[in-house]
C-alpha cells in the first residue's frame, strides 16, 4: 500500500507557472509495491510529476513505474543493484543511476544523490570512507553558494536518523555530518526494513527524513504567499 506524506516546500521558485499545484513525487525503494500493478490503484494516486528511486529495486520495476505514470525517473543505486538484471537490456530503459555527490534537477527541484558507496563494485561491503567522499563532494558544491533548498535522496540513511540498530543497517556518519551541515527540507532513503524501526518518518531540526521502502506519495506544497 502506498503511504502518503504532505509537506510545505520552503522555496516558491519550483512552483512558478504551476497555479499553486503541489509537486507530487512517487518515491520507492527495496520492495516493489504490488498495489501499483493495479491500474485502478495508480489512477487513485492522481497525477505524478516524477519517480524517485532510493535503491535496491530491479530495473524492470523502475521502468514499469516510469512507463505507467509517464514521468521522468531519478534514482540512486543500492547495495543489491548488481548482477544479471543490471546487465540485461532492461537497464537501457531507465536513466543511469545518479553518481554520488551529484546534484541534478527533477520535477523542478534540485536533487542531491548519495548511492550505496561503491555500488556495483564492492557488493555489500560498507565503505564509510567513500560515503565521506560523496558527502564532502556534495558539501563543496554547496559551499559559499546561496542555493535553493535541496531534496536529498540516498540508499542508506544518516546515522541516528531513521537507521536500524544492527550494524549492517546503521546509517553512515558521513551522511549525519552532511545532514547537520546542509539541513535540507527533505531527505528520502531506503535500505532499512520497515519492521526494524519504530517510525518511517524522522524529523531532525529542519529536515524531514522518510524511509520510502515500498512506495510513498510525497506532495510538496508551495509556501504561503506563492502566486
Amino acid at each position: 500500500m502506498t503511504r502518503r506524506l504532505r509537506l510545505v516546500w520552503p522555496d516558491p521558485r519550483p512552483f512558478r507557472d504551476r497555479d499553486r499545484r503541489p509537486i507530487r513525487l512517487l518515491a520507492a525503494s527495496d520492495e516493489p509495491d504490488p498495489t501499483l500493478e493495479v491500474a485502478a490503484n495508480r489512477d487513485a494516486l492522481g497525477p505524478i510529476d516524477a519517480i524517485v528511486g532510493c535503491g535496491d529495486l530491479e530495473p524492470y520495476w523502475l521502468s514499469f513505474l516510469g512507463d505507467a505514470f509517464c514521468v521522468p525517473i531519478g534514482h540512486v543505486a543500492g547495495n543489491h543493484d548488481r548482477g544479471a538484471a543490471w546487465e540485461a537490456r532492461s537497464v537501457e530503459q531507465i536513466p543511469r543511476a545518479l553518481p554520488g555527490g551529484s546534484i541534478t534537477r527533477l520535477a523542478g527541484l534540485p536533487m542531491a544523490a548519495l548511492p550505496w558507496p561503491g555500488a556495483g563494485e564492492h557488493g555489500n561491503i560498507r565503505n564509510e570512507s567513500l560515503a565521506w567522499r560523496h558527502s564532502l563532494t556534495l558539501a563543496r558544491r554547496r559551499l559559499g553558494v546561496r542555493s535553493e533548498p535541496l531534496l536529498v535522496i540516498s540508499h542508506v540513511p544518516p546515522a541516528g536518523a531513521g537507521d536500524a540498530p544492527d550494524a549492517y543497517h546503521e546509517g553512515f556518519r558521513a551522511y549525519r555530518w552532511l545532514l547537520d551541515r546542509l539541513q535540507p527540507p527533505l531527505w528520502l532513503h531506503g535500505h532499512v526494513t520497515t519492521a526494524s524501526v519504530p517510525d518511517l518518518r524522522v524529523d531532525v531540526g529542519r529536515t524531514t527524513l522518510v524511509n520510502v521502502t515500498g512506495s510513498v506519495l510525497i506532495e510538496l506544497e508551495p509556501p504561503a504567499g506563492t502566486a
